[in-house]
C-alpha cells in the first residue's frame, strides 16, 4: 500500500507531499492542472525510463520517494534475490541529475531499475483511459486468462521449456551446419596433424640442430684450434705446462732460504691442475669432432623440414608449431564427434519438445475452464455498470507452439441484444471499451491481491446512471485494496475515502486534501461547472451522503 508519495522538481512541480488512505482516494483538478504529471512521476518511481527535459530547474536533481507499507506474500524472496533488505515498511527513491543519468534506492540501498519494475509488479497495477487499447494485445488477454486459471506456475515452467527448446534447436541447427563444414575439412585436418605428429616435433631440437649443424661445418678449424690449444699446453719443450714444472722446480730449490716461495709454489700447481683439465677436456672435444658429411646432411635435412613446417602453418618456432598441431588434432577430434553430440543435443531438444507440447495442452485445459469464469464475472461487472444487454466471450483457437502456448486468445464483445459478439477491438466504443477493461481489472485485481490499483480516468467516455455505477465498482474494489482513482466524475469522486485536489498556481501545480465541505463545493463544481448553484451544492451533498465519502 502507498502511503505517502513526495515529488520534488517534476515537470510542473516544485514540491508537494501527499498522504494517503487505505481505502479509495479519489483526485480531481482540472484539465491541464498536472494530474497525469502525479502519474508520470509514480511511473519514474517504479522503473520509466527518466527524462531530464522533465525536471523543472535544470540546476538541481528532481526526487520522487514513495513510502510503502508492503504485503509479505513472495516479496522477502524478491528482496533476498536483489540483496536488498526487505522491510514492512519500505522507502523508493529515485533521483535524476539535470544531465538526465538516474540512480534508485530502497530503503537507502543503490538498486538497478530492473529491480524497481519487478517490485512495482507485485505492489502497484497503474490504468489509464489509454491503456484500454491493451484489449487488443494478445499478451494481456493471456495473463488475463491465465491470472483466473491460477496456472503462473505452469506458465512459467512452460515458457522456460519452450525458451530451452528455441535454444536446443538453434544450436542443433548450428552444430548440423558446423559438421557439414567440418566433414569437409576433415581429410585435410587429419593429413596435417598425420604429417605434424610424423615429425616426432620437440621444443629446443631447432636450437639444438643448429648448434650442431655450426660445428660440422667448422669441424677441421674448430679441430686446428684444439690441437694448437693442446700442443700449446702440453708440449714437451715449450709447452705451457713444461714451463710451469720448471719453475716449480727452481723455487724449490730456494724455498728454505726464500719463505713466499711457497705460496709461488701452491699457486703454480693449482694453475697447472686448471691448465691440465683444459687441455684434457679440449682433447677430448676433438675425439668427438670430427668432420662428418652424412651427419651434416641429416642435420641439414632436419632443419629444412622443420623451417618448412614453420612457415606452412605460419608458426614462429616449434612449440608455436607444437601448438598448431595440438589444435588441428583438437579439431579433428570435434569432427570425430561431433556427429554423436548433434545427435545428443537433437534427443534433448526433442525431449523438450515434447514437455513443451504437454505443458502447453495443461495451460489449455486451465484456460479453456477459466475462460467461462472470467466471462460470466466481466458480463456481471457490466450488467452493473449499466449495459444489461452486453455480452462477453473469450475465444481460445489452437495454434502451432508460440511462447505463450498453443492457444489464441479472443475477447468477443457486443453491446446491444440480438448482436452477435465480434472482436472487440472491432466493434467496441472508447466508453465500452473503458467499461470492459474496468470489467476485467476489478476482477484481476482481487485475484492478483495487489495490495494498490491506480486509475487514471478510466471512466472516461462515461456519464449518469453508469457513473455512479462505476463509482460503485471502484468503491467496492477498496473494501479489499487501497484504490487511487483520478475521476471528472462527480459520481465517482463523491464515493472516496479522501479527496484530494490537484491545482495550479501560475505555472506550478499543488495538491491538497479536501476539507468535508470543500469536497461539497468541488464536487458541486464538477457539476455545474465555475458558476456553483444552490442546486449543484444541494445535490453534491447527496452524492457524498450516498457515497462512502460523506
Amino acid at each position: 500500500m502507498l502511503t505517502n508519495l513526495t515529488v520534488e522538481n517534476y515537470a510542473l512541480i516544485e514540491r508537494l507531499e501527499i498522504a494517503f488512505d487505505p481505502g479509495l482516494n479519489i483526485i480531481t483538478g482540472e484539465t491541464g492542472a498536472g494530474k497525469s504529471i502525479l502519474m508520470g512521476a509514480l511511473g519514474l518511481l517504479l522503473g520509466a525510463r527518466s527524462d531530464a527535459d522533465a525536471i523543472k530547474d535544470a540546476s538541481r536533481n528532481c526526487v520522487i520517494e514513495g513510502e510503502f507499507d508492503l504485503p509479505d506474500s513472495g516479496l522477502q524472496e524478491l528482496f533476498d534475490r536483489n540483496d536488498v533488505d526487505y522491510a514492512p515498511h519500505t522507502v523508493i527513491r529515485r533521483v535524476i541529475s539535470p544531465n538526465g543519468k538516474s540512480r534508485a534506492y530502497v530503503n537507502d540501498l543503490p538498486v538497478q531499475l530492473s529491480f524497481l519494475k519487478e517490485l512495482g509488479a507485485y505492489i502497484i497495477d497503474i490504468h489509464s483511459q489509454h491503456q484500454n487499447l491493451i484489449l487488443t494485445s494478445g499478451q494481456f488477454r493471456m495473463k488475463a486468462v491465465d491470472t483466473v486459471a491460477g496456472c503462473t506456475d505452469t506458465y512459467a515452467e512452460y515458457r522456460h521449456t519452450f525458451t530451452e527448446w528455441g535454444r536446443l534447436r538453434s544450436e542443433v541447427e548450428r552444430m548440423r551446419a558446423e559438421s557439414a563444414k567440418s566433414h569437409e575439412d576433415e581429410e585435410w585436418l587429419r593429413h596435417q596433424v598425420n604429417e605434424l605428429e610424423a615429425a616426432s616435433l620437440r621444443d629446443g631440437e631447432v636450437e639444438e640442430l643448429e648448434a650442431e649443424q655450426r660445428t660440422l661445418e667448422n669441424a677441421d678449424s674448430i679441430l686446428q684450434a684444439i690441437g694448437l690449444l693442446t700442443d700449446r699446453l702440453e708440449s714437451d719443450e715449450t709447452g705451457v705446462l713444461a714451463s710451469l714444472r720448471s719453475a716449480e722446480s727452481a723455487l724449490r730449490h730456494i724455498e728454505s732460504d726464500f719463505p713466499a716461495a711457497t705460496g709461488f709454489i701452491e699457486r703454480l700447481r693449482s694453475t697447472g691442475i686448471e691448465l691440465r683439465d683444459i687441455a684434457e677436456s679440449a682433447s677430448a672435444e676433438a675425439l668427438r669432432i670430427e668432420s662428418d658429411p652424412e651427419r651434416l646432411e641429416t642435420v641439414n635435412n632436419r632443419l629444412t623440414a622443420l623451417y618448412t613446417l614453420c612457415r606452412k602453418h605460419g608458426a614462429e618456432n616449434i612449440a608455436e608449431l607444437m601448438a598448431v598441431r595440438d589444435t588441428y588434432a583438437e579439431r579433428l577430434n570435434r569432427i570425430t564427434h561431433i556427429d554423436e553430440e548433434t545427435e545428443r543435443k537433437s534427443q534433448e531438444a526433442e525431449r523438450y519438445g515434447r514437455r513443451a507440447e504437454e505443458l502447453a495442452a495443461e495451460l489449455h485445459r486451465h484456460r479453456e475452464k477459466a475462460a467461462p469464469a472470467l466471462s460470466k464475472e466481466v458480463r456481471e461487472v457490466l450488467l452493473a455498470v449499466g449495459m444489461p444487454d452486453a455480452r462477453f466471450e473469450i475465444r481460445l483457437t489452437p495454434t502451432l507452439l508460440t511462447a505463450n502456448g498453443c492457444d489464441d486468445i479472443e475477447f468477443a464483445f457486443s453491446a446491444n441484444a440480438g448482436m452477435e459478439p465480434r472482436p472487440i477491438e472491432k466493434i467496441a466504443s472508447g466508453g465500452e471499451l473503458s467499461r470492459v477493461m474496468l470489467a476485467l481489472k476489478s476482477v484481476l485485481a482481487r485475484r492478483l491481491e495487489l495490495p494498490t490499483v491506480i486509475f487514471d480516468e478510466i471512466d472516461s467516455g462515461i456519464s449518469g446512471r453508469t457513473a455512479d455505477a462505476v463509482g460503485r465498482i471502484i468503491a467496492s474494489l477498496s473494501e479489499s485494496m487501497q484504490v487511487v482513482d483520478i475521476t471528472h466524475l462527480p459520481q465517482v469522486a463523491s464515493k472516496g475515502s479522501t479527496h484530494l485536489l490537484v491545482y495550479k498556481s501560475g505555472n506550478t501545480s499543488h495538491i491538497r486534501q479536501l476539507s468535508p465541505q470543500e469536497r461539497v463545493e468541488e464536487i458541486a463544481k464538477m457539476l455545474s461547472g465555475d458558476r456553483i448553484t444552490d442546486a449543484a451544492l444541494e445535490q453534491a451533498r447527496i452524492l457524498l451522503e450516498n457515497g462512502t465519502g460523506n
